[in-house]
C-alpha cells in the first residue's frame, strides 16, 4: 500500500487505536458546520493543509468576542467578522486546497515563546522489525510565530524540559513510549514505512500529544546538535 501524506487519514488511523486516542487533539474536516462547531468548544483552533508539509499555510484562530475571529497566518493577523467571511477568504488564499480545523493545544512555552518535541522513530528493512526510537530535539518557536516549524532554535529535550521547568528525564521516556506507539500503529497499515519523525506537543499541565507524524522528516536540525551521534544512528537506519 503506497504511503499518503494526508494528515486526515493519519488522524483516523492513529485514533483507532485505543492507547492513542487521548493522546491526538481532536481534529474535524474543514466544513463551515465542523469550523463553528470547533470555535463553539474551544477558544482556539488551528487550519491545517491535509497535505501540508514543513507549516506552511497554517492558520491559527482565535475567538475575540461575541462574533468576530483573529486569524494569524505566520506573522500576518486580521480580524474578520463571521466564519461564511473565514471560509471565504480561505478558499480565495488557498485555492481550495482541503483542511483540517484542529484543537489548539496550549504548548508549553521557553521565555514565551512555545515549543514542541520531534522524536525520530525507524525501523529496519523488513515488516516485521520493531521500531526504535533513533533521535529527539526540541523545537522553539521564532518570535513573533506560532508555529515551531519557523524555530529559532533547535535544543537537545532535556534541556527544553528544564527551561520550561515542566518535567524531567520521565517526562522524554513517556513521549518516547507513545512515538513508539503511533509508530508501530502507521507500520501496521504501511508495511514498507521504515521512519516517522514525531512532532509531539507538551502542554501547560505537562500532558503529551501527538501533533502529527512525518513520514518525510527533515534531518538537518539532527546536523546542527552537538551530541552527532544520533546523526549517525539515523543514518545508519536508513541504510539497514
Amino acid at each position: 500500500m503506497s504511503i499518503k501524506r494526508d494528515k486526515w487519514l493519519q488522524y483516523r488511523i492513529l485514533r483507532r487505536a485505543s492507547a492513542l486516542a487521548g493522546r491526538l487533539p481532536k481534529t474535524r474536516l474543514l466544513k463551515k458546520n465542523a469550523l463553528s462547531k470547533m470555535l463553539l468548544q474551544h477558544p482556539s483552533v488551528v487550519l491545517k493543509p491535509r497535505n501540508g508539509r514543513y507549516g506552511r499555510d497554517i492558520v491559527f484562530i482565535e475567538r475575540n468576542g461575541a462574533n468576530a475571529y483573529r486569524i494569524q497566518n505566520e506573522q500576518n493577523a486580521a480580524t474578520l467578522r463571521d466564519t461564511e467571511k473565514l471560509l471565504q477568504w480561505l478558499r480565495k488564499t488557498h485555492k481550495g486546497r482541503g483542511y483540517i480545523v484542529q484543537r489548539r493545544l496550549q504548548l508549553a512555552q521557553i521565555k514565551r515563546k512555545p515549543f514542541d518535541i520531534r522524536i525520530m522513530t525507524q525501523r529496519k528493512k523488513g515488516s516485521s522489525s520493531p521500531w526504535k526510537v533513533t533521535g529527539s530535539y526540541a523545537k522553539v518557536a521564532a518570535q513573533g510565530y506560532l508555529v515551531t516549524n519557523v524555530a529559532s532554535r533547535t535544543i537537545p529535550v532535556l534541556e527544553a524540559l528544564k527551561l520550561a521547568r515542566i518535567g524531567d528525564r520521565r517526562l522524554l521516556v513517556k513521549a518516547e513510549r507513545i512515538a513508539l506507539l503511533a509508530a508501530k500503529r502507521l507500520g501496521e497499515r504501511y508495511p514498507k514505512l521504515r521512519q516517522v519523525g514525531f512532532d509531539i506537543g507538551i502542554d501547560r499541565k505537562c500532558r503529551v500529544w501527538i501533533i502529527e507524524g512525518n513520514y518525510q522528516p527533515d534531518l538537518r536540525p539532527f546536523r546542527r546538535l552537538k551530541d552527532s551521534s544520533m546523526h549517525r544512528r539515523i543514518l545508519w537506519y536508513k541504510k539497514h
